[in-house]
């Protein structure tokens, strides 16, 4: 699978954290947010569906943790870093709306400018925006992209083992979260 490296990754979420870069639309309301959604799809590997379907109620505070139902209706345990849980909390403390929100988007985590769950074709834009933004190249990475990255930079860096990866990731079997392990073998 094509990934971002570790400098390409860094570079990204800078991209995100300063809006003013060149490239931007000039309306920058939504930049927590959407640092907060590229940050947890790097450092965690969730799928787009997964990002989607998060509730505020499924993150647990004290013990830093995020339960996704993943394909297959499985739910996992995700375990946040500090980059995770600051980025969650700035956009919620700071750019959520708290108002007029649609009554089933009431504890969605992430919103649309119309303030409901944000949708699938949103996220993929914004990732492809701050990619180009980033200048990487939208042809070869994608929000999928961003899963693999992560899972890869674990492995290669984080010495999670492919066990723990698999879980993580939500694999039902390890032959697929062995396609990550190509980087140091």
């Amino acid at each position: 699978p094509r990934y971002l490296t570790l400098d390409q990754s860094k570079e990204l979420l800078q991209t995100v954290a300063n809006p003013t870069v060149s490239g931007g639309h000039g309306n920058h309301d939504n930049s927590e947010r959407n640092f907060a959604m590229i940050t947890i799809l790097l450092n965690c590997g969730v799928r787009l569906q997964e990002l989607i379907n998060i509730n505020i109620s499924d993150i647990d505070f004290e013990n830093n943790k995020l339960n996704v139902i993943g394909k297959g209706n499985k739910e996992r345990t995700i375990y946040l870093n500090k980059a995770c849980m600051n980025a969650i909390k700035d956009y919620l403390d700071n750019s959520r709306p708290k108002e007029g929100i649609k009554y089933d988007s009431k504890d969605a985590l992430f919103l649309s400018k119309r303030r409901e769950r944000i949708s699938n074709r949103t996220v993929q834009y914004i990732v492809k925006r701050e990619l180009q933004k980033a200048g990487l190249d939208t042809a070869k990475y994608s929000v999928h992209k961003l899963r693999h990255t992560a899972a890869t930079l674990m492995y290669k860096y984080g010495n999670v083992d492919i066990r723990a990866l698999q879980e993580l990731l939500g694999h039902e079997s390890i032959s697929t979260t062995e396609i990550y392990t190509h980087v140091d073998n």
